[in-house]
């Protein structure tokens, strides 16, 4: 037979150890919640940054489209903005070029030459190889 003071202990310890396991279950309820929580904020943020970047690749790929059908002429623009960026690019480099004047003119101009000799011959060939019927 046991005594009154092991009966107490047992009593005592099996408390205790009833209301640390009840905190701890708690604290481990609480902390799901939160992973939850967190999980179901970081899905959320991924799925609206997902929804943003294909909102601009299909606007985009609409443009474009327009652009090619030619529905849009804001491509020229862009082009002749670019032709534009160009020019003053190789303005300031004309500039700031570490050969005289003279010599960078020569330069452009060979370049320039060399550039509108490609065209032509591009153009050149292009015409000789359409003969205006079909299948030949």
């Amino acid at each position: 037979m046991k005594s009154r003071k092991d009966n107490v202990l047992m009593s005592i310890l099996t408390g205790a150890g009833l209301y640390l396991l009840e905190s701890a279950r708690e604290r481990l309820a609480d902390q799901a919640a939160d992973l939850r929580s967190r999980a179901r904020s970081r899905y959320d943020d991924v799925r609206e940054k997902a929804k943003d970047v294909y909102d601009t690749a299909s606007d985009r790929v609409g443009r474009a489209s327009d652009v090619l059908r030619g529905e849009d002429r804001s491509g020229l623009s862009s082009a002749a903005a670019l032709l534009i960026g160009v020019g003053i690019g190789v303005g300031v480099g004309l500039l700031f070029a570490p050969a005289s004047g003279e010599e960078v003119r020569s330069q452009l101009s060979d370049k320039v030459h060399e550039f509108g000799g490609k065209v032509k011959d591009r153009f050149s060939r292009e015409g000789e190889a359409e003969t205006g019927t079909y299948g030949v």
